[in-house]
């Protein structure tokens, strides 16, 4: 999480890395490639096409390597909807942070988005959307987390609930690596929120980077027990000294989202996972 300073708007922002805006050019992408499904539920269908963010920071960031402001992602998603003349008919907004979240409702309702604002957890928020939310929207949740940790696999399991159900992931790659021997060794690890179970199947004997395609791939595997299977297709993030941060991957019922998704990330051929 980065440190809160003034905005340009009078509003607090996020200092963050340059790597922030290629993250959200996917998602951007996405939306705007996803548009002529989105049409049909806001025409045709009266349940609406809704945009999810439970990790949705103040909204607004400073890129200190570009010395720029850039918009955060739940107001780079809405402005890429109506850039593509099919606006959300919802966002729905969550952060521990209070400020952070109240800043993000601010900006939003500033550009006329129709916002829903949730407090708590991104754990708490996804087991309540299911009391807020039209049940055959259809509903795409950007989940970026800072870290593994605050990843946790009760936030997919609740999403993947929902009949209409698109997921763009932020998996850490840096915190999956940096910290993997902490994470095997300790009683309280990252991994039993991100891959609970996962110490009855993972072999910690094994090496460093062995442990971590295990517990990965195992965690794929609890995703796709939802109905909701993690794409093929990840894009990698890298920092300033190309050093890798995280992967983007979709996890959605429907064929379609993973072909879009694929055409989004723009794949570079980046390599083994590991």
């Amino acid at each position: 999480m980065g440190n809160l300073v003034a905005g340009d708007d009078g509003l607090p922002v996020e200092e963050v890395g340059g790597w922030i805006e290629e993250k959200h050019d996917s998602l951007r992408r996405y939306i705007s490639i996803s548009r002529s499904v989105r049409a049909k539920w806001l025409g045709d269908r009266s349940a609406g096409a809704t945009y999810i963010d439970l990790f949705c920071g103040p909204g607004r960031a400073w890129d200190k390597d570009r010395k720029r402001y850039i918009d955060g992602s739940c107001v780079a998603a809405w402005k890429a909807s109506l850039d593509g003349s099919t606006p959300f008919s919802q966002v729905v907004i969550a952060d521990l942070d209070d400020e952070r979240r109240a800043a993000a409702a601010t900006r939003l309702k500033a550009l006329g988005a129709p916002v829903l604002e949730i407090e708590g957890s991104a754990v708490d928020a996804a087991s309540e959307l299911h009391a807020r939310l039209h049940k055959s929207a259809l509903h795409f949740a950007f989940l970026d987390p800072f870290n593994l940790r605050t990843l946790d696999f009760k936030v997919i399991k609740s999403l993947a609930g929902f009949k209409y159900i698109d997921m763009l992931i932020h998996v850490s790659q840096m915190d999956h690596q940096r910290n993997w021997a902490a994470n095997v060794t300790t009683e309280a690890s990252a991994f039993d929120a991100f891959a609970p179970g996962w110490m009855n199947v993972i072999n910690i004997e094994a090496g460093p980077a062995d442990v971590r395609n295990q517990v990965f791939q195992y965690w794929r595997g609890l995703v796709e027990t939802t109905g909701a299977w993690p794409s093929t297709e990840m894009k990698l993030i890298r920092g300033s000294r190309n050093q890798p941060l995280y992967w983007l991957l979709m996890a959605s019922k429907h064929e379609l989202a993973h072909k879009f998704w694929a055409i989004a990330a723009n794949p570079e051929g980046q390599g083994s996972l590991f």
